[in-house]
């Protein structure tokens, strides 16, 4: 019966635990997307935990769809990356990168006055995130056939590059509404060609993407994002259990490391069904869990490992405070993304500095 201290084996990774961080956007690279020391010292606060995915990271400018979000296309990136997996690797941490790219979800304004492109032309409800004055998402353009052969390129330089950075493996992000779930759900893909229609065509882009990853990495150090609700971004499908379901399928027959779902616990969940489909690739389960919650996953063996997003922005030591059962230290909003500033970022204290305080004063 796996515990949250059960070491697990996803692939080729050796992890000291089932507890995973969650990969969370807080916009503090540079404006050249560079990664800075005050990032490298936020992951190493957080490397007890059994595995890091970090943040999404643009694999080319035009994948962009916030500002100060880091990206893993130049040497500079690489460098200011490298600062980040050395600090956690000595605190005997592993970190996978997650590979991004926004699709229909940003604006003219971030992309030098192009307009987003995305599976067909479907615009986005809602309004740009972080961007003022506050507008409207454009109508996308579809991406032509050479261009989504020139991305899924992007995409192979981008895991080399997480390679010279000293990365421990990458994960597709293929969730939340972005360019490669766009693909994947019907209310985004109207294409008529072999990248839309049928279930195998939807998936087409995901799967040669994630096999370009493969190339660079092997199957064992690779991992795919899926958000089989589709609550994000205004997304959904027609039959979700059967593009999801087929999707794992595939990647199931690739053998890749694990896959990781942002699926609210509820009755129609379907993650231990894309389990199921996928032959037993490992399972990380998230959203909105509770400690309780995650304990049940494990024992049950519902799923491998369990990931936490929130909680670990404020509570660098979560691991530890899960296993002790220990009160977390509250999420503060002010600074949370887009800010540079150190407070609410680097400054949450560990249990063990809690007790120290408490003792002082």
């Amino acid at each position: 019966m796996a515990e949250l201290n059960t070491p697990l084996k996803l692939g080729a990774l050796e992890l000291k635990n089932r507890v995973i961080m969650a990969p969370l956007t807080r916009s503090r690279a540079t404006d050249e997307r560079v990664p800075t020391a005050m990032m490298a010292e936020y992951y190493a606060q957080r490397a007890s935990a059994g595995l890091i995915i970090s943040e999404a990271t643009v694999i080319s400018e035009e994948a962009n769809g916030y500002r100060n979000t880091p990206g893993l296309f130049t040497d500079a990136q690489v460098e200011g990356w490298k600062l980040v997996t050395n600090a956690v690797h000595e605190k005997g941490g592993l970190i996978v990168a997650q590979l991004w790219h926004v699709g229909r979800v940003s604006d003219p304004e971030l992309l030098n006055g192009e307009t987003p492109v995305s599976a067909s032309s479907v615009q986005q409800a809602g309004h740009v995130s972080l961007l003022r004055p506050k507008r409207p998402y454009v109508l996308p353009r579809p991406l032509e056939i050479s261009e989504i052969h020139a991305i899924t390129e992007q995409y192979k330089q981008a895991a080399i590059r997480a390679k010279d950075a000293g990365f421990d493996g990458v994960e597709l992000h293929g969730a939340n509404g972005y360019l490669i779930d766009q693909f994947l759900q019907t209310k985004t893909n109207k294409r008529e060609d072999e990248y839309g229609g049928s279930v195998e065509n939807r998936t087409r882009f995901l799967l040669e993407v994630v096999d370009a990853l493969i190339e660079v990495w092997g199957a064992d150090r690779v991992g795919v994002h899926l958000a089989p609700r589709g609550d994000e971004h205004d997304m959904g499908d027609d039959d979700p259990r059967e593009t999801f379901g087929y999707a794992m399928e595939q990647l199931g027959k690739r053998q890749i490391a694990f896959f990781f779902t942002r699926e609210y616990l509820a009755e129609d969940s379907i993650s231990e069904y894309m389990k199921q489909r996928s032959g037993g690739v490992p399972y990380i389960a998230n959203m909105r869990l509770s400690r309780e919650d995650a304990i049940e996953l494990l024992a049950s063996g519902k799923a491998d490992a369990v990931s936490f997003g929130k909680a670990y922005i404020a509570n660098p030591d979560l691991y530890e405070r899960l296993l002790q059962d220990a009160p977390l230290n509250e999420l503060k909003l002010e600074n949370m993304i887009g800010s540079q500033a150190a407070e609410g970022y680097i400054d949450y204290p560990t249990l063990a500095e809690v007790k120290v305080l408490s003792t002082i004063e």
